[in-house]
């Protein structure tokens, strides 16, 4: 299921054990090498540690009433997990930031993504243009294939779109199956 990623900051993270909410989640963890969440920061009166953090493969389901975890057991904080720690020390945030693409044309800045929940891979992402561009177009979805580099300061995408070469192909090849002679006309059949 694909979803826009703001809705999952400030939702409400259940517990099955207590069948009530744990805590609330603050912003996500995005790895910027593969645009996965791999976490949700945590606020909330009934944390132990902070920051806590919920691992996304340690949500059991995502639902209309938030995410839904065994219990606040799964809450950790990231230092006790080398990986997670990497991650969270990058301070990688993609709201806010510029998109170019390979010419270095500045297309804008990102305001907001989608997220397939299955993986919490970050699918699009939606660009708000300049003002100047805004003009003829508000908003540009950027899917994560025409992304070709992420680094500190922006994320630059393909500027050109590439032509499959199989659909060539397919347009080429077609013809009609009922006619043997391009340049016949059908038959006339009387109909008694």
């Amino acid at each position: 299921m694909l979803i826009i990623g703001s809705r999952l900051i400030d939702a409400p993270v259940m517990g099955l054990q207590t069948g009530g909410e744990l805590a609330r989640t603050s912003k996500a963890i995005i790895d910027p090498r593969t645009l996965k969440i791999v976490a949700y920061e945590l606020t909330g009166s009934l944390l132990d540690t902070h920051p806590s953090v919920i691992r996304v493969m340690d949500v059991r389901e995502f639902s209309d009433i938030g995410l839904i975890v065994d219990s606040s057991d799964e809450f950790v904080s990231p230092r006790d997990i080398i990986k997670l720690n990497d991650v969270y020390e990058l301070h990688f945030t993609l709201i806010g930031m510029a998109v170019i693409d390979e010419k270095g044309r500045k297309l804008g800045k990102v305001d907001g993504y989608t997220i397939e929940t299955s993986g919490f891979l970050i699918q699009q992402l939606s660009v708000k243009r300049p003002l100047f561009r805004s003009l003829n177009d508000t908003q540009l979805l950027i899917h994560r294939t025409q992304i070709s580099e992420i680094n500190n300061t922006s994320i630059i995408v393909n500027s050109e779109v590439k032509v499959q070469p199989m659909l060539q192909n397919v347009q080429n090849s077609y013809h009609n199956p009922f006619r043997k002679n391009p340049g016949t006309q059908p038959e006339h059949i009387d109909q008694d």
